[in-house]
Parts: structure tokens; C-alpha cells; sequence
């Protein structure tokens, strides 16, 4: 299977550290795996302009990272998303990588996993938000890993989401 885990952390600890669990899990399993740190990309929220609909013919008119991005999309099987909580919600630089796949519809990946790095344990909202996402994209959800203050970078913690990765078939 071909996994794209998109980290929209901006910053290079916790949520990067269970991110790199899942890919060290998913390839021990065999999968392939490509990681990119959504958080630290330049990528502009969806302007809803329509031209990757018209003149565009599926390509967006602001030239930023997400080409990247996109190519990933059209790449995996299955995509991974993994975020610290802020404000009791996934970071404002992955929900750009979510809706600017506007572009091309809906990702061709049949599956998704959620990653939560969090202090207050308040991941409802995030939660909620990616169970009705993969319901919409007709995506099989695959679950939800939390990593709630002590967890974070915890070897404990990172074990459980290497086995988790690696089972995921």
C-alpha cells in the first residue's frame, strides 16, 4: 500500500514524532511511505475561485507547495493525517492541505488514519471533523491515535502506533 502521512504541525517535535512512528510501523509492514510536514509548507487556503475547475482543468491558480501535495494525493492509497490540537482543532495549515484537494475532487485514496498530538485532551471537534471528512470522500476510516501530554514522544506511546501502523492493512 502507498501511504502519505501529511504532518500539519508547524513545529519539529510530538506530532512529528508520532508521524514518524506511523511510517516506521507502515514500512516495516512492507508499505511504502512518503511524509510530508504540511506545517512548515507554503500552502494558501482555498480562494474558491473556480479556475481549477475551468481554465485551470484540475490545477490551482495560487502557486504554492501544494502541487506537492496534490501529487501525493494522486499517489496514495491511503493518507494520514496527523496534527497537534490548537483551539480544540486540527492547525489551520492542514485544513488548507485538506481543502485545497478541491482542485482535483476527492483523492483517490480508499483509506484514512487520524494522528492527534494534544495537552488538553479536548480532540472532539478534530475528531468529529474527520469522521464526517471520511464519510464524505467515501474513505475507509481507519482510526484514530491520541497522544495526550505525558504520551507525546513517550517510547511507550510510539510503540502502540508502530503496531497499530504496521497492522493496517
Amino acid at each position: 500500500m502507498k501511504i502519505l502521512i501529511l504532518n500539519g504541525s508547524p513545529r519539529k517535535q510530538n506530532t512529528a514524532a508520532m508521524a514518524d512512528a506511523f511510517k516506521e510501523g507502515a514500512e516495516s509492514a512492507g508499505n511504502e511511505v512518503r511524509l510530508l510536514h504540511a506545517g512548515r509548507m507554503k500552502i494558501g487556503g482555498c480562494l474558491g475561485c473556480e479556475y481549477c475547475h475551468g481554465k485551470g482543468e484540475g490545477q490551482c491558480i495560487q502557486k504554492d507547495d501544494m502541487g506537492q501535495v496534490i501529487d501525493a494525493y494522486k499517489w496514495a492509497d491511503m493518507i494520514v493525517f496527523a496534527s497537534p490540537i490548537y483551539y480544540s482543532e486540527m492547525t489551520s495549515q492542514l485544513h488548507a492541505a485538506i481543502q485545497r484537494v478541491y482542485s482535483i475532487g476527492k483523492p483517490a485514496a480508499a483509506k484514512a488514519a487520524l494522528l492527534l498530538s494534544t495537552k488538553s485532551g479536548h480532540t472532539e471537534a478534530a475528531e468529529a471533523y474527520f469522521n464526517q471528512l471520511t464519510a464524505f470522500l467515501g474513505m475507509e476510516n481507519c482510526g484514530v491515535c491520541k497522544a495526550v501530554d505525558a504520551e507525546n514522544m513517550n517510547e511507550e506511546k510510539m510503540a502502540q502506533i508502530r503496531a497499530w501502523a504496521a497492522s493496517i492493512k
